[in-house]
């Protein structure tokens, strides 16, 4: 009998690394499916362009290290970490950008460091975040939802935008995120921000066509299609439930009494959950089993202090959505959340009983 020693992500289940990987790109669908129906074809191009580009960096790098291609790339890990960058940056950003991120991503973040098991940030958000650091007007370029639109893109145009930042009918991506009324239209988070810091209450900031609801008009949707296919993942056993109830219940009480405190300031607890990347966050790139906490104590403390990272950043802070930053940050403290949560030996005893 023979025992295998390899490094993270280990789970126990009977399914590969590969199994693995592959359930929780297939657990994106209904959120991917949801952002192409409501923001535009946009989505499915950036993820094409991601995933080749993570295969073709991946294997360059294997390449240079003289490791076996094809055996590593069957991992799945590498598409996966393209897919979570596809979703998380505009629909419409110049194909550049998410070839520049993915790149990063695979070779600086997971590569360098020795890859799959060894990186000690989520490579998704740090990519992410050098993108938004470096190109802040390509990275805030959201198109409004589809029903407020004032021009319907066909996938044509959708190619175009992104290679070329007209679209077929020659439209810029600036026109293109004008509303039906003309209005430049920016991401609810973006849009609350933009409000207070002019002046405005919290109930005139949300009088924005933008918002619909308690949460923004389109983010609802998204968000509500990535809860479900992250509720799946936890049913299968492919991520534990500790971090991403941690991290909604985190941001949930926070919100819940800062708008309490500050109701005129201060969004309340639904709009912090079904905005942004929310759900996409919590389930999909918090529980990366690579950079997160490993033990169930850990876990509970990690998932917490991304929500408290969450809620200050977007209340206070510079970014609007704050998911990228929160989980690098939180990456930072794995290693000490880790030490002191490690569960106790068996047949341990503490130094004072020996005494």
């Amino acid at each position: 009998m023979s025992f295998k020693i390899a490094s993270s992500p280990h789970q126990h289940s009977q399914r590969s690394t590969s199994q693995l990987m592959r359930l929780v790109v297939l657990a994106c669908i209904p959120g991917i499916a949801v952002q192409a129906v409501l923001f535009g074809y946009g989505v499915l191009i950036q993820l094409l362009l991601a995933v080749i580009t993570a295969w073709l960096s991946e294997a360059l790098v294997l390449m240079l290290r003289r490791k076996a291609v094809f055996i590593r790339l069957k991992d799945n890990s590498a598409m996966l970490t393209a897919v979570l960058l596809a979703v998380a940056i505009p629909p419409y950003a110049p194909w550049w950008i998410i070839v520049i991120g993915t790149a990063f991503a695979i070779i600086m973040v997971k590569q360098l460091y020795g890859g799959l098991g060894n990186n000690l940030f989520n490579p998704a958000m740090a990519a992410y975040v050098l993108l938004l650091v470096s190109f802040p007007l390509q990275m805030t370029q959201w198109l409004p939802p589809l029903s407020l639109q004032s021009v319907t893109l066909t996938p044509l145009d959708a190619v175009c935008s992104i290679f070329t930042q007209y679209s077929c009918s020659g439209f810029s991506l600036a026109q293109l995120q004008a509303n039906v009324d003309g209005v430049t239209m920016a991401t609810p988070l973006d849009t609350l921000r933009t409000g207070l810091s002019r002046g405005l209450t919290l109930d005139e900031s949300l009088q924005n066509p933008v918002f619909f609801a308690f949460a923004g008009a389109g983010w609802l949707w998204v968000n509500l299609a990535y809860l479900v296919g992250g509720l799946v993942l936890i049913q299968q056993k492919a991520i534990g439930w500790r971090i991403p109830v941690a991290v909604l219940a985190s941001l949930f009480v926070l919100s819940a009494v800062a708008s309490l405190a500050a109701p005129d300031s201060i969004a309340g607890p639904m709009f912090h959950l079904f905005s942004g990347g929310t759900m996409l966050a919590a389930f999909f790139i918090a529980t990366d089993p690579v950079s997160a906490s490993t033990t169930n104590k850990g876990r509970l403390i990690y998932g917490a202090l991304i929500g408290l990272l969450v809620f200050l950043i977007r209340s206070f802070g510079g970014y609007p959505d704050a998911y990228a930053f929160a989980v690098l940050l939180a990456n930072m403290t794995v290693p000490l959340i880790d030490y002191y949560t490690r569960p106790r030996t068996y047949g341990h005893r503490q130094r004072s009983e020996l005494k």
